[in-house]
């Protein structure tokens, strides 16, 4: 049907103008191609679902529904008469109405971007109304990382060497505390000084620790008889593998102990990659 429409434009070229043509050729798109005729919510759960086979997570996927969801909404169109204006203004009354801060319009706007590109990629609308509006500029602020002296004090608070074997591991890997929680023993590989780990959209992906870590989790290891197959667990009789929760609460009471403000798990991933940028490592990477 689109070399159809092409052969219409193109025969009319001669007897309108530019802007003419491209009303033409969106009336003939919206006519010849069923695509368009698409309710809001029949398409929404169209994109969720091609998300979804991407690998998001169920989290992410929720978070795109509800936002998306209320925008479709509050907007009260159909998707393919939505124009940047209608996109802008609701984005300027979510920000007044709801007093929030610049990054969670941008995040908004990002996810609307991914929509209606998506949209587009597929044919069901022209072109995204999304592209007509910039990034919203927000304060950049400066994240704070653990300098090497802050690392020595949280390895000497640790009374344990199972907290010892995961400062270690999550300052020489950077992994997400959920990926370090998800560890079985059977993951990790201490003569490659590897790991496998499973992040967003359960994609598997090894990293390597350093040989201080190594040496702990050998110690660690060695205590760890029970015959559940995580590789962290509760230090207690039950001895049941530990959640971030657990996780995010030992490492906050470490940092204390050890004087040292904020340690939380992504603050290990921040400094690792940090210090990586200074030794000359590309930002991309």
């Amino acid at each position: 049907m689109g070399a159809a429409v092409n052969s219409i434009l193109l025969e009319m070229q001669p007897f309108l103008k530019s802007n003419q043509l491209k009303r033409l050729r969106d009336a003939l798109k919206h006519a010849f191609e069923p695509k368009q005729q698409e309710t809001n919510k029949t398409l929404l759960q169209a994109f969720l679902t091609a998300k979804e086979v991407e690998g998001c997570s169920l989290g992410t996927l929720q978070y795109y529904e509800d936002t998306l969801a209320r925008a479709l909404t509050v907007i009260g169109k159909p998707i393919g008469v939505m124009t940047s204006d209608d996109l802008r203004q609701y984005l300027n009354d979510y920000e007044v109405t709801r007093h929030t801060s610049k990054v969670t319009i941008d995040n908004i706007r990002r996810i609307m971007s991914s929509f209606f590109s998506w949209l587009e990629d597929e044919d069901y609308i022209v072109k995204s109304p999304v592209r007509r509006i910039r990034r919203v500029k927000t304060a950049q602020v400066a994240r704070e990382v653990f300098s090497d002296e802050e690392l020595e004090s949280i390895r000497g608070a640790c009374a344990s060497k199972r907290d010892l074997a995961i400062v270690d591991l999550l300052a020489s890997t950077g992994m997400r505390v959920g990926e370090l929680v998800g560890l079985n023993v059977d993951d990790v590989n201490l003569q490659e000084r590897e790991c496998i780990v499973t992040g967003k959209g359960n994609k598997q992906r090894p990293v390597y620790f350093d040989a201080r870590a190594k040496l702990h989790l050998v110690e660690y290891l060695e205590t760890h008889t029970d015959s559940n197959s995580a590789l962290f667990v509760s230090i207690d009789s039950k001895a049941k593998r530990i959640t971030v929760g657990s996780m995010e609460l030992r490492l906050r009471n470490l940092g204390k102990k050890a004087g040292v403000s904020r340690v939380h798990p992504h603050k290990f991933r921040r400094t690792l990659a940090t210090h990586a940028i200074d030794k000359g490592m590309p930002i991309s990477a």
